[in-house]
């Protein structure tokens, strides 16, 4: 498959963005991909609702191999043939798919504000005045902590020598 029939393909559903993406093509439209072409095939983006839809065409997910395992991408499901011969039925799927994948895009975008939100640093001026401590200190006090209390003792005494020599 090339760029031109991929093009011409998802013609009805709207412009594309066709860009080379792994061994293959990514189709997207507006910076949102949700379309893959992989090995000849192309691959819609769908999630949980819509992975019965393609369940119930015969299709399958997106599959490839590892040196140890076969890894499934339950997220891009392959394009059900008789789509191949119905543009107006493709570019339905097509929409479906772009919908899926924008959801998936503002889902990870909410995660990602979430995490950020946990991790950022508290205002200096509710700061409390205790310092914290530098160096190796954290670092070796969880190792002390995963060790057990044997080795805590340990780990915290070699702590404490070795910032002792480096303050000399």
């Amino acid at each position: 498959m090339d760029r031109e029939f991929l093009a011409d393909l998802f013609a009805p559903f709207g412009p594309v963005t066709i860009r080379r993406m792994f061994s293959g093509f990514g189709i997207s439209a507006d910076g949102v991909t949700f379309a893959l072409v992989i090995r000849d095939a192309i691959y819609l983006r769908t999630d949980a609702d819509g992975a019965a839809r393609f369940e119930g065409e015969g299709s399958r997910p997106f599959c490839y191999d590892t040196r140890t395992k076969t890894v499934t991408v339950g997220s891009y499901w392959l394009l059900p043939e008789r789509l191949l011969d119905d543009p107006d039925e493709l570019a339905d799927w097509a929409r479906t798919a772009y919908a899926a994948a924008e959801r998936a895009a503002l889902d990870k975008a909410s995660k990602t504000r979430r995490v950020a939100k946990k991790t950022a640093k508290p205002d200096s001026s509710k700061a409390s005045t205790r310092t914290k401590p530098t160096g190796a200190q954290p670092k070796l006090k969880k190792a002390a902590k995963a060790a057990g209390p044997a080795k805590k003792a340990k780990t915290v005494k070699a702590a404490a020598a070795k910032r002792s020599r480096s303050v000399r």
